[in-house]
């Protein structure tokens, strides 16, 4: 169901409501990545291995990959404010499920709805670009994303501590609450908005894939994205069964704390949408796929230093989140009236990688231990530098 909406005159949006904007991000995509640092806990409460606990991460990305392709394209066909108010609400369903489980078959079910549904913050990133004054849609992109890769990292942390005061169950029950309460504040500040263009679901897929061959810099941006994610995704997929283990000995509440770090990096967000206005957006990316490389080496020393951890995790987080907004403002210039779209297409692969880096990341640790998630690290960060070169070919 899509609320309806009564069109009105659109104003570039205030400060005030891209925060909130940048809230409802954060809240919707980061409550995704709440079993991370719980999956020893889910393993033992549930019963079942910690390998089966970690699918649990995998399915969260899968769905939202689904969710990506099949629902953020409505951006482009339907009133945006009802669209995402109605998906944060069914978000949050999800988000209850999975806080009342018993059994693991419950939390999938839970995790799945709850991916599925979450995509609603990106029908907000593009409509932030829309509705914002043109010459400072790069700040805007990075704001709402500022709050997106804060809530992503935070996430981590507030799942360990929530954990320790009342269960793993807890942060799922306490993200629905306030989902609901953040989607009706948005339904009062958000403005109506519509893609003027109509075009019917069927129509609205379909050029999904015309999208793809028409810009090769969509491509090569997209796969640039993904192997990006999927280097960060092998790193926290692993790090909780690496912390808790005989190196370091945490538990999930220190667990969340050292996730916590991490928040820093998402101040990249806001300082790679401003150099993307400034046109420096190309080699902010080079620089950034490079930093993902070289931070691995320092994670590698964190196997049995938490400090060099520590210090190596914030390297990906701002490496990654670098390429990630560089990537965002040049591929919203490509089509600004097909922006949900070329969000989708984006977005999906994106996330495609995350759940193939998690996949790996797990096999990886299973064979190799942390040595062998490093490995698995660099082998993708160096790609992504590979298609950072033939994009670069593509463009300045």
């Amino acid at each position: 169901m899509v609320l309806n909406s009564t069109p009105a005159v659109l104003r570039p949006l205030g400060t005030g409501t891209l925060l909130l904007m940048a809230v409802a991000c954060g809240l919707c995509v980061g409550a995704n990545y709440f079993n991370q640092p719980l999956l020893h806990s889910i393993a033992v409460n549930l019963q079942v291995s910690e390998a089966t606990a970690s699918l649990m991460v995998t399915t969260g990305q899968v769905s939202y990959a689904i969710g990506l392709l099949l629902l953020v394209p409505l951006g482009d066909m339907l009133e945006r404010r009802g669209l995402v108010i109605s998906l944060m609400v069914l978000a949050a369903l999800g988000q209850f499920i999975s806080g009342f489980a018993g059994n693991i078959a419950m939390l999938a079910a839970g995790t799945i709805m709850a991916g599925l549904f979450s995509v609603c913050a990106q029908i907000l990133v593009p409509m932030a670009a829309t509705l914002s004054d043109p010459q400072r849609s790069g700040r805007a992109v990075g704001l709402v994303m500022s709050g997106m890769l804060t809530g992503i990292l935070a996430a981590r942390s507030v799942a360990g501590l929530l954990s320790a005061l009342g269960g793993w169950t807890l942060v799922y029950r306490c993200a629905g609450v306030v989902m609901l309460l953040v989607a009706l504040a948005l339904w009062r500040a958000l403005p109506s908005s519509r893609n003027p263009a109509r075009s019917g679901y069927g129509a609205i897929l379909a050029s999904l894939g015309t999208l793809v061959l028409q810009y090769p810099r969509l491509r090569t941006r997209a796969l640039l994205g993904a192997l990006s994610f999927a280097s960060c995704s092998a790193l926290f997929s692993t790090m909780a069964l690496m912390l808790a283990g005989p190196a370091h000995g945490l538990n999930d509440a220190q667990i969340g704390l050292v996730g916590l770090a991490g928040v820093a990096g998402a101040l990249m967000a806001n300082v790679a949408g401003r150099l993307a206005d400034r046109g420096w957006v190309q080699w902010t990316s080079g620089v950034c796929a490079l930093l993902t490389v070289l931070s691995w080496a320092v994670l590698w020393l964190g196997g049995s230093s938490l400090a060099w951890f520590v210090a190596g995790m914030l390297l990906v987080d701002l490496a990654v989140q670098g390429v990630h907004i560089s990537n965002q403002n040049i591929v919203y210039k490509l089509a600004p009236e097909a922006r949900s779209r070329i969000n989708a297409v984006y977005m999906t692969s994106f996330f495609v990688g995350a759940a193939a880096g998690s996949a790996m990341g797990s096999i990886a640790w299973l064979r190799g231990g942390w040595a062998g998630v490093c490995v698995l690290g660099v082998v993708l960060a160096l790609a992504a530098a590979v298609v950072w070169i033939q994009d670069a070919r593509r463009g300045a």
